[in-house]
C-alpha cells in the first residue's frame, strides 16, 4: 500500500493534476475501469461465474434481506432476442454472458406466504428501492470480481426500456423485475475506447454541507477535459449539453417514463 498519484489515476482525471490517493492493487483496478462493448468470442467457465457471484453475494444488503437474484444468460438465440429489447444493443449478443440484476421480492412473499404472513409491506416506494439498491451494489462488485479475473463489463440499464418483455423472456416471477443487465466478456483490444475522465473529486465531495459554487467550478473544468478524451477519437461531444439534453423531457428517457405503471404490472405498487 502507497500513498502516491500514478498514470491510472492522471487518466481517470484526464490530467496529471490529480490528489495523492492511498493506492492498492484493488483500487489501480477500479481506476482502470471503463466500459467495453466489443467482445472476442469467449464462454465463462463455471469457476469464474461461481467467483463472480460469491463476490456479488459479499455486497452489502439492507436489513440481510437480500433482495436480490441474478439471471445468467449465455443462450445466443436468448442473448440476441434481449439484444434487441435493451435498444438493438448488438454487443450484448456478442458478450461470453450477460447478467441480468433482479430486484426480487418474489423470495420473500414466497417465505412470508409459508409463514401465512401478508405481505403488504412490499408494496411501497420504500421496498422498491430497497431491492433495487440491493440489486445495484450486488453488480458493482460483480464487476470489480470480473475486472480482477480479466473480464471486460458493461452495463445495460436499458433493460428497463422494456421491462415487462424482459420479465417474460427470463421467466421472472411477480414481484420481480430487471434492474440493469451486465454484458460480460474478452475485450476486443481493436475497440476504440479507453479510461473516460471523472468529475474532479471538487464537484462531487462536500464538506460537512453542499457547496453549489465549487460544484459549478468543477463542471466547467470537467468540460474541457471530457472533450479532449472524445477528440482522441475524432468524436464530437460537449457533456454539459449532452446532461442537458437528457433531462430535457421524457423522450431522453427511452420510454422508462412509463416505468412506474410498469413496476405495478410486475408486482411493485410502490406506493
Amino acid at each position: 500500500m502507497t500513498t502516491t498519484t500514478s498514470a491510472a489515476l492522471d487518466r481517470r482525471y484526464g490530467t496529471t493534476d490529480v490528489p495523492e490517493v492511498t493506492l492498492t492493487e484493488t483500487i489501480a483496478g477500479q481506476l482502470a475501469h471503463r466500459s467495453v462493448r466489443r467482445f472476442l468470442p469467449s464462454s465463462v467457465s463455471e469457476g469464474d461465474l461461481a467467483a463472480i457471484v460469491a463476490a456479488a453475494q459479499s455486497a452489502a444488503t439492507s436489513s440481510n434481506q437480500q433482495s436480490w437474484s441474478v439471471v445468467v444468460v449465455e443462450d445466443r438465440e436468448r442473448l440476441a432476442r434481449l439484444a434487441h429489447l435493451a435498444g438493438d444493443q448488438a454487443f450484448i449478443a456478442d458478450a461470453a454472458a450477460f447478467f441480468v440484476w433482479v430486484a426480487d421480492l418474489n423470495r420473500a412473499a414466497t417465505i412470508a406466504a409459508r409463514a401465512g404472513h401478508e405481505l403488504g409491506g412490499a408494496d411501497y416506494l420504500e421496498s422498491t428501492l430497497v431491492a433495487s439498491i440491493d440489486a445495484a451494489l450486488a453488480a458493482q462488485n460483480a464487476v470489480v470480481a470480473a475486472e480482477s479475473l480479466g473480464w471486460g463489463t458493461v452495463y445495460v440499464g436499458a433493460v428497463r426500456n422494456n421491462p415487462v418483455a424482459i420479465a417474460a423472456e427470463l421467466g421472472l416471477p411477480p414481484r420481480a423485475f430487471a434492474v440493469v443487465g451486465l454484458a460480460i466478456g474478452r475485450p476486443d483490444p481493436d475497440e476504440q475506447a479507453g479510461v473516460k475522465p471523472r468529475l474532479p473529486q471538487s464537484a462531487v465531495v462536500h464538506r460537512e454541507q453542499y457547496d453549489p459554487a465549487a460544484s459549478a467550478d468543477g463542471v466547467a473544468v470537467y468540460g474541457a477535459r471530457l472533450s479532449d478524451y472524445y477528440d482522441a477519437y475524432g468524436i464530437e461531444h460537449e457533456w454539459t449539453a449532452s446532461v442537458a439534453r437528457r433531462w430535457k423531457d421524457a423522450a431522453g428517457l427511452n420510454g422508462r417514463h412509463r416505468l412506474r405503471s410498469w413496476l405495478e404490472e410486475l408486482g411493485f405498487p410502490s406506493r
